[in-house]
C-alpha cells in the first residue's frame, strides 16, 4: 500500500469518524424516554459506524504494517472480551454485544473474525466437541435498563455468519437436518450474546437451567 492510497483511506476514516461523531452527538441531545425509537436509531446507527469503522482500521494495519492478521484477532477477541468454555455437554461462547443488523460484510466481519482466532486458540489447549446432532442457541440479552423498543427481530439479525464460524470448529455439518438452531431474548444486567451449542439430548434440561437463571421476555 503507497502513501497516497494510505493517505486517501485515512481521509476516508476522518470521515467516518465524523459522521460517527454527529450520530453521538444527536444521541446525547435525544430525550430517551419521549422519543425511544429516534434513540434505538440512533444508536443503531452509531454501533454500526463503529464497527465499520474498525474494520477499516483493521484492513489498513494488515495492507500497512507486518502485522499478521492472525495476531491481531486473536488481540481483539481478548479486547472484545469474547469467552469460551465448555460444561456438562455444552460448548458457551459469551461475546459482550449484541448481534449487528444485516448491513453487508463489514460489520459481521467485525466479530466473526475475532470470533474465528478465538475459537482456533481455544481449540488448541482444548479438545473441542464434534456434534454430529445438535442445537445451537442464541441468547440475545438487552440491559434490563434501556428500553424495551431497542428489541429486534431475529431475521433481521447476523447469525448465519456465526453459525458458519462455529460450525467449523465443533460440527460435523450445519444442515438443518442436523443443526437446529433456537433464539431467545432475555434481560439482564448488561448487552450481550451468549451462544450454546450442544447434543439434541441436552437442549430441554438446558432450556430449563436458563430459564431459571434470567428473567425472560419471550415465553418457553
Amino acid at each position: 500500500m503507497n502513501r497516497a492510497h494510505i493517505s486517501k483511506y485515512i481521509n476516508s476514516l476522518l470521515a467516518d469518524i465524523s459522521k460517527l461523531s454527529n450520530t453521538l452527538c444527536a444521541m446525547n441531545n435525544t430525550d430517551i424516554e419521549r422519543y425511544p425509537d429516534n434513540y434505538g436509531m440512533l444508536s443503531t446507527d452509531a454501533a454500526l459506524h463503529s464497527e465499520l469503522i474498525a474494520c477499516k482500521m483493521r484492513h489498513l494495519l494488515y495492507g500497512s504494517t507486518n502485522m499478521k492478521k492472525s495476531e491481531y484477532l486473536t488481540s481483539a477477541g481478548v479486547v472484545q472480551g469474547i469467552r469460551i468454555s465448555e460444561k456438562d455437554g455444552v460448548l458457551n461462547i459469551f461475546l459482550p454485544r449484541l448481534i449487528s443488523k444485516r448491513k453487508g460484510r463489514k460489520n459481521s466481519e467485525f466479530l466473526t473474525d475475532p470470533l474465528y482466532f478465538t475459537l482456533s486458540q481455544y481449540a488448541d489447549s482444548h479438545e473441542l466437541p464434534k456434534f454430529q446432532h445438535c442445537v445451537i442457541c442464541f441468547s440475545h440479552i438487552y440491559s434490563k435498563e434501556l428500553p424495551l423498543s431497542r428489541v429486534r427481530d431475529y431475521d433481521n439479525l447476523e447469525l448465519k455468519q456465526l453459525l458458519d464460524v462455529i460450525a467449523a470448529f465443533v460440527m460435523e455439518d450445519d444442515s438443518g437436518l442436523l443443526c437446529d438452531a433456537y433464539n431467545t431474548t432475555e434481560l439482564g444486567e448488561q448487552d450481550c450474546t451468549c451462544i450454546s451449542v450442544m447434543g439434541k439430548e441436552r437442549f430441554f434440561e438446558w432450556i430449563a437451567e436458563r430459564e431459571n437463571r434470567l428473567k425472560s421476555i419471550s415465553d418457553f
